[in-house]
């Protein structure tokens, strides 16, 4: 009998973590979700629980991690991702892209499985070039308020890349840019979701500063793609994987108001400290080396989720 592979999401209960989950499951693997909820969502996985393959161990992956039995891949996507989120929560942050990484590589190291480690376009920071290549160093602000989440990423990736080296490991590490879809938290603190929660009940949407600011958007399902055909490359070096379609804020905003014929009004506000001017990916080498590209069009990836919104703000 041929044994299934068995793979651990650390964050399995967020929303990209639990995407990649039901990924794996659907490939009939065995997936062990680490969650300590505390940006996640137990609703994410709830339906997954009904599978036998599928096991939830809630633990701050800030401390050591003891998985039973054989391990083929860790995949750390453990961490606040959104400035909500790491600007409320900055010293959790900053431990769980420096312990949690160590812990996560240690387990992986222990099992002689796969590492993947979820990093971010934010290692590029407010980028002086454009659009953004994988051997770009950035421009972060270290001590700014972003800088808890810049980097715990940037030293993530620097903490993987040891591991490869030092110890031999096989390790992905995977850029991503903005990406959307169902699942998303309905005050993320992101652009679409903010967006969309507005829009969706009557209020004024906020966009910061005068909205010319960009960013390239990523439907889940794409993402979801690239993640997989990553794991399952030999590469090592950091992987961009987004959707290089640039949109400004205001634009974005007045999209999703045409697509939900809502009332709402656009409103200024202060733009935040450090927040990148521009954002996309060059995605040369995911299409080279893993024949990757994005499907999914913005609008049909809106409509996806301005369909789970409606049902989410219905439910809520």
């Amino acid at each position: 009998m041929i044994r299934k592979k068995t793979c651990v999401v650390t964050g399995g209960g967020g929303f990209l973590g639990s995407h990649l989950c039901e990924k794996f499951l659907a490939r009939k693997w065995r997936v062990i979700a680490v969650d300590n909820f505390i940006t996640g969502s137990e609703k994410n996985i709830a339906p997954l629980k009904k599978n036998k393959a599928f096991e939830l161990i809630r633990q701050d992956v800030s401390k050591f991690i003891r998985v039973p039995g054989s391990v083929d891949y860790v995949l750390h996507f453990a961490s606040p991702a959104s400035p909500l989120d790491y600007l409320q929560f900055p010293i959790q942050t900053l431990k769980v892209g420096a312990l949690g990484t160590h812990n996560a590589l240690g387990l992986a190291k222990d099992k002689k499985a796969v590492f993947f480690l979820a990093s971010t376009s934010e290692v590029y920071g407010d980028p002086l070039v454009h659009p953004q290549v994988e051997e770009y160093w950035g421009n972060v602000n270290p001590v700014g308020p972003r800088g808890v989440y810049d980097e715990a990423k940037r030293f993530a990736e620097a903490l993987t890349m040891a591991y490869h080296r030092t110890h031999k490991m096989d390790t992905k590490i995977i850029r991503i840019f903005n990406t959307y879809g169902p699942r998303m938290r309905l005050h993320d603190g992101r652009a679409i979701p903010e967006f969309l929660s507005q829009a969706l009940t009557g209020r004024p949407i906020t966009v910061f500063g005068d909205g010319t600011q960009t960013r390239s958007l990523c439907y889940i399902s794409d993402l979801v793609d690239g993640i997989e055909k990553l794991l399952l490359s030999s590469m090592n070096e950091p992987v961009n994987i987004g959707n290089p379609n640039e949109i400004s804020m205001m634009d974005l905003a007045k999209k999703i108001i045409r697509m939900t014929g809502s009332s709402s009004r656009i409103v200024n506000k202060v733009l935040p400290v450090d927040d990148p001017k521009v954002r996309r990916p060059d995605i040369t080498k995911a299409q080279k080396h893993l024949s990757w590209t994005p499907k999914v069009l913005l609008t049909d990836g809106l409509m996806h989720t301005i369909e789970y919104f409606k049902e989410a703000l219905r439910t809520k």
